[in-house]
């Protein structure tokens, strides 16, 4: 007995060495490779840049007040290179404010209805619907935005069409009536606010220059609202396309890419903490919309609680719904959710243990002072938030105070290098003369 057991062990040792012996189980970040894949995330394919020429026009456009009503705000002001494209406030203060970031003041004007987002790699192609309530979006139709049928031709995408919108919204460029001309036009006249920007535009020497540069051989009079839109796009697509987050070389086959903190992380954000269910793909967003209890604070849309995605399709079910924001470069993009309610990864990743204790026990002192009045957590607008919540987050997350940290090493391992130095992109002057910065 003991020669045929010597004998079979030989055998076995042998067909392991030939591969016919148990398969080793798999590394943690192998398995993080294949988890990543089922939720259809991979590497961020680097984005083709646009030409020099566009880019520079687009550069002097989305740092110049020119395009705002009163000349008291750019592009910059609340997606501003020394916080990541971002501002770092709950809600932006628009137009009439004074100051930057977190040191801004209302001056004449008021906080705005949402979050202003980072701009990360937003010339992806992948991007099909912008803005919170996806106002902008693609469909089999085209381009689906607020100006319907006044949405100039010959855009260069989703992102340029997005460029759009916040000069014609009253609190965050174009200003109030009786503040300047643009803002005395009617809400609906898309056309003559945009006319009214061009013209300002290439009344400048300047830019009538570089705009030469970016459509040689054509007149200033041949300039639209579209050329400025899709210039300012190929600054923001090329500018800041990030795709070589340490989480993009372990997908790659890099194994020591992330931390062992940051590859549980990773397990578990696509395991049982199921985040992937919603932030998948290769931006890590499904660009759906989703009702994930976030409480409501500002003064909302129209002098409403902000209903999200429900302002857009008028269907009771998408009420409190926002799109799944993209958690690449995620670490720089603090305060968060829709309104900023939350100041760090730390307390947005809690919220999903146990979302309907969260929004009922939302902590108020971590909320800018002067928004505080506005945070509504009353049992009615409660009741209303949790009919519509998301079914994926009707029961709680069995997540220790370790695994999120785990979940916040991961989440941070989602952001490239070079997204954390922007101020080259900072342009010294503008053609129009008026100051770049807001000290």
């Amino acid at each position: 007995m003991r020669a045929w057991a010597g004998r079979l062990a030989l055998v076995a040792g042998v067909l392991a060495c030939q591969g016919g012996g148990p398969a080793e189980a798999p590394t943690p970040a192998a398995l993080l490779r294949e988890r990543a894949a089922v939720a259809g995330v991979r590497p961020l394919a680097a984005r083709p840049a646009d030409p020099p020429a566009m880019v520079a026009l687009g550069r002097a456009l989305f740092h110049d007040k020119v395009l705002s009503g009163s000349r008291d705000i750019a592009c910059s002001t609340c997606h501003n290179l020394a916080y990541h494209t971002t501002d770092l406030l709950s809600l932006s203060i628009g137009t009439g404010g004074d100051g930057l970031a977190v040191g801004r003041q209302l001056g004449t004007g008021a906080f705005a209805a949402r979050n202003a987002p980072e701009l990360f790699n937003r010339g992806h192609p992948e991007w099909r619907r912008l803005f919170w309530d996806g106002r902008v979006e693609v469909t089999a139709a085209g381009l689906a935005t607020p100006a319907g049928a006044a949405l100039p031709p010959g855009l260069s995408g989703v992102l340029a069409a997005q460029v759009l919108f916040p000069m014609s919204a009253r609190g965050e460029m174009r200003g109030r009536p009786g503040e300047n001309p643009l803002a005395d036009l009617p809400d609906s006249a898309f056309t003559a606010i945009w006319d009214g920007i061009v013209s300002r535009v290439v009344a400048l020497p300047g830019y009538d220059t570089l705009a030469h540069a970016a459509f040689p051989g054509r007149d200033s009079a041949d300039i639209g609202i579209a050329d400025l839109a899709n210039a300012v796009a190929a600054f923001i697509g090329t500018s800041w396309s990030f795709p070589d987050a340490p989480f993009d070389r372990l997908l790659a086959g890099e194994d020591a890419a992330l931390a062992p903190a940051a590859i549980r992380g990773g397990l578990l954000f696509f395991g049982r903490a199921r985040c992937a269910t919603c932030h998948r793909g290769p931006l890590l967003t499904d660009q759906e919309f989703h009702n994930v209890g976030v409480p409501a604070l500002g003064p909302g849309l129209a002098g409403a609680t902000d209903a999200g995605r429900y302002g857009i399709t008028g269907d009771p079910a998408d009420r409190f719904a926002f799109r799944t924001p993209s958690l690449r470069n995620v670490a720089h993009s603090p305060p968060y959710m829709h309104n900023g309610g939350y100041r760090s990864l730390a307390e947005a990743v809690r919220h999903y243990r146990d979302v309907r204790a969260a929004l009922f026990a939302f902590d108020t002192l971590g909320v800018d002072p002067r928004l505080r009045a506005t945070i509504d957590l009353a049992p009615a607008s409660l009741a209303a938030i949790t009919s519509t919540l998301d079914p994926l987050l009707g029961a709680p997350l069995s997540l220790s105070d370790a695994d999120v940290d785990d979940l916040v090493a991961f989440l941070v391992a989602l952001t490239d290098p070079r997204s954390s130095i922007l101020l080259g992109d900072i342009p010294a002057t503008v053609p129009s003369g008026l100051p770049v910065h807001d000290y």
